[in-house]
């Protein structure tokens, strides 16, 4: 087990913890009647979430296909964090749930499993999960920063190889693209910077005669992108971008945002997180 597991199933753990100690203090779903028994039920929830949050990992690895990785990125790390609580917050509710109608309603009516009672849970869970998600992402914003600014150094580093060390299967055929109009832009697919969707057009910036162009098309990127689709270099950064990653010069980030700054016209191309991963492998594949 590597380092970064260890340190997820901690933090499950802790975070658990904290829910507990939370459960403790304030005591909801009658907690208060049950004086020395109490602790045994804190303890019986601790390891109902525990459960729960292996449970949640079993659903992210098999069912969404989402395994745990720290090789993927930080924004792969973030996106599965998310998707983690939204499993586990309605999971551990109906759990706690199902506990207090079959073992705390002797003492406690109100603890009877109804719709009520579960909406209940679910919110006392989900603000609970809300305050631990803002400790851990405070406590560990400095890192994951720190590991998106590495990330971004590294991808850096590979695009400069791939320009001093072009691969052999770099494309210089021409092309020619068109819309739902008459109007065509004729080009060679190196010499294409980036792509824009500008409302029912798209902006193509391209070289000619070593001159950055840009001509308009009534098309959708979606299009292009079917079209491009032999071409593994151009790739979709963003919902409004496809980029030609052997015109890129380099990756900023600021305050959190990925941008791809051109060659030639020094435009910057934003990054969207869910295209960051397809970004990072097309640019490990230039080599």
């Amino acid at each position: 087990m590597n380092k970064g597991h260890k340190q997820t199933i901690s933090t499950r753990f802790i975070s658990t913890a904290f829910m507990v100690l939370a459960i403790a203090i304030f005591k909801p779903f009658s907690l208060e009647v049950w004086e020395w028994q109490a602790y045994v039920h804190l303890l019986a929830l601790f390891v109902l979430g525990i459960f729960s949050c292996f449970l949640t990992e079993v659903i992210l690895r098999f069912l969404v296909g989402m395994p745990r990785s720290y090789e993927r990125g930080v924004s792969y790390i973030i996106s599965r964090n998310l998707r983690f609580q939204f499993i586990n917050t309605p999971l551990v509710s109906l759990l706690i749930c199902l506990y207090r109608h079959f073992v705390m309603s002797s003492l406690a009516e109100e603890n009877k499993f109804s719709l009520g009672n579960y909406l209940e849970t679910l919110l006392i869970i989900a603000f609970l999960s809300f305050a631990i998600g803002l400790y851990w992402r405070f406590k560990f914003r400095s890192k994951y920063l720190a590991a998106e600014l590495e990330e971004i150094r590294e991808m850096n580093e590979k695009l400069n190889e791939s320009t001093t060390c072009p691969p052999d299967s770099t494309p210089t055929d021409s092309m020619t693209l068109t819309g739902t109009t008459n109007d065509s832009v004729t080009l060679q697919i190196s010499s294409l910077l980036y792509i824009e969707a500008v409302g029912n057009y798209v902006k193509i910036c391209h070289l000619h005669d070593d001159q950055v162009q840009t001509d308009m098309l009534r098309t959708t990127s979606k299009q292009m992108e079917e079209t491009l689709t032999a071409y593994p270099m151009i790739v979709r950064c963003h919902r409004a971008f496809l980029v030609n990653l052997g015109q890129v010069d380099q990756i900023v980030s600021h305050s959190g945002s990925t941008q791809l700054v051109m060659k030639h016209c020094h435009d910057a191309v934003p990054v969207s997180r869910s295209n960051m991963a397809q970004i990072r492998a097309a640019i490990k594949n230039l080599l």
